[in-house]
């Protein structure tokens, strides 16, 4: 373990944390250390005192994310309550980056604004505006007024669409920089009915995706370039969990790591698998989809740290 000098700090550090337990897929090796701070001055003050030599990685909650089984050198940040509120004034939605999707989505529905398509994406608000998170047809994107961030330097901006430059699955946030909350305007709707449509949303997902495993949702982006639109004239022809059908990948393994029967885009533990056998399941699927199609699928979940 690095011999890091930490600054004063009123935040929890942890050092050889363990992730497992803080991922979806419960895999990885241990953190050099993991700092939680108490709020943002808190983070600011730690990022601009820590050294500039050592890596940092702001992580969520883990919902779409391989550690790999060596674990990570520098420090994660995660940030905890000091980072869920969610306020809303005058149309305008502000979120912690720790507020979950689905709770953003409820409290905007209940003042009758509409985030419905966060509703059943797993996740945290900084990581909606990180890789610019999507389905039904909405991204992030569409209702994205501005972001509070803290730089690697400890520095507070305030970064717009611009900054960020959002294109599908991804955005140009600096390496370091740590969203720490966001503003959505979203459009009005009757809050009855946007209640029920995520309802009628989460009731077809459970139909249709391995809600109960141990997944991090979408394993690869659509080769298409775009989400789900939800409608009925909606083609399958770019869909990633077509391409990985058509090259007879449905239920293929590789030790514990499965690529889910019932949604072929899941990557999914079944058991005790490793971070390598579930990275390397899906390099195996997208060789197989490369050599039976000529499409080469981009990974939607992030992997990171030491093999």
């Amino acid at each position: 373990m690095t011999d890091y000098s930490f600054p004063d700090m009123r935040g929890k550090l942890t050092p050889q944390r363990q992730m497992k337990d803080l991922t979806w897929l419960r895999v990885g090796g241990p953190a050099e250390f993991m700092f939680q701070p108490a709020d943002v001055d808190d983070l600011a003050a730690f990022l601009h005192a820590l050294p500039v030599d050592v890596a940092v990685f702001p992580m969520g909650v883990g919902s779409n994310l391989i550690i790999r089984d060596g674990g990570l050198r520098g420090v994660v940040i995660r940030l905890g309550r000091g980072f869920n509120a969610i306020t809303i004034d005058a149309g305008v939605v502000t979120a912690g980056a720790a507020a979950l999707d689905a709770h953003v989505a409820r409290k905007a529905a209940d003042a009758g604004l509409d985030l419905t398509f966060l509703r059943t994406i797993p996740g945290s608000i900084g990581g909606a505006v990180r890789m610019n998170a999507g389905c039904y047809g909405s991204y992030t994107a569409d209702h994205f007024v501005s972001a509070d961030a803290i730089t690697r330097g400890g520095d507070r901006v305030t970064l717009t669409a611009a900054d960020l430059d959002f294109a599908y699955r991804q955005t140009t946030l600096p390496d370091g920089f740590v969203i720490v909350s966001a503003r959505f305007a979203p459009p009005a709707a009757d809050p009855e009915a946007l209640h029920k449509r995520m309802d009628d949303q989460v009731r077809k997902r459970d139909e249709t995706q391995p809600t109960k495993d141990r997944s991090a949702g979408s394993t690869f982006r659509n080769p298409a370039g775009f989400s789900s639109t939800g409608q009925a004239d909606d083609t399958h022809d770019l869909k990633a969990w077509k391409v990985i059908e058509d090259a007879g990948l449905r239920g293929a393994m590789l030790g514990k790591a499965q690529m889910s029967p019932k949604h072929p885009n899941f990557l999914v533990n079944t058991g005790e698998a490793t971070a390598a056998e579930l990275e390397g399941l899906g390099e195996m699927v997208r060789k197989k989809v490369y050599d039976s199609s000529g499409i080469t699928l981009e990974w939607e979940i992030m992997r990171i740290g030491e093999k």
